[in-house]
């Protein structure tokens, strides 16, 4: 069984700002993470900011990632369309794609005082609280990082930090194909399975209300309250190369 876990103590005054994102290419949400993440080192956005999001479909190696994890040939993959991208965050190989639900957290974790340890812990939190609304127990499992439903994996967790910032973050799998899935041993792990919250629940989930649920989650865990930016602002800020907060 999972223990609840909230962040405590931490010196959260500014409300976090969270952009809901449409489908997105994966290398342009993770240009705009790393300018997030400069413009938060820098002092010059004064927010923590949250990204949510679904991914067309890609495959992402992260540190401890390799090909050998790969079931499919890079032939097969190249025609498949389906890209493969090397990444910093922690972690082995996933898959992305539409109808998982992805949170990118852009958090100064220094300046709030939260270990990194305990910011995965509560990335862990958050979807565990998050498939609870919908009666699904799900908990963590020693074997690796995320949240699980018996043998089967429901959420993933990989992040970077750089300066005392975080990024990368969780996907959790709301209604995704699991086809591709099956290209791959997910996270590097070999006989288990991927489920989805809609599999679990037995009924049919939207979307929408899971990134509601999610920015709720979030709140609770954390402690914070969240103010919503219009992604349209977010990516001309990108092009421009500030967002104001």
């Amino acid at each position: 069984m999972h223990s609840s876990f909230i962040i405590r103590h931490s010196s959260f005054c500014t409300p976090w700002l969270y952009a809901e994102l449409p489908m997105m290419e994966y290398q342009k949400t993770w240009d705009l993470q790393h300018r997030l993440v400069e413009e938060r080192v820098a002092g010059t956005l004064a927010s923590n900011v949250v990204l949510l999001l679904e991914h067309e479909p890609v495959f992402t190696l992260g540190r401890r990632g390799g090909q050998e994890n790969l079931m499919v040939s890079t032939e097969f993959l190249r025609r498949s369309g389906i890209p493969v991208v090397h990444i910093e965050r922690g972690g082995d190989i996933t898959y992305h794609g539409p109808g998982q639900l992805v949170a990118y957290p852009i958090v100064n974790l220094k300046e709030s005082h939260i270990r990194v340890v305990d910011f995965v812990t509560a990335l862990e939190e958050v979807m565990i609280r998050l498939a609870a609304q919908w009666d699904v127990e799900a908990e963590r499992d020693p074997r690796n990082r995320g949240v699980w439903v018996g043998d089967n994996k429901l959420g993933s967790v990989g992040i970077s930090v750089r300066h005392g910032v975080s990024y990368h973050g969780l996907a959790f799998n709301v209604h995704p194909s699991l086809d591709h899935f099956g290209w791959i041993h997910p996270c590097g792990l070999r006989g288990v399975g991927i489920t989805t919250l809609e599999m679990e629940a037995g009924r049919e989930v939207f979307m929408h209300e899971v990134r509601a649920g999610a920015r709720r989650c979030f709140e609770a865990v954390f402690g914070i309250q969240m103010q919503r930016i219009g992604w349209e602002s977010l990516l001309a800020a990108d092009e421009q190369g500030r967002l104001e907060a």
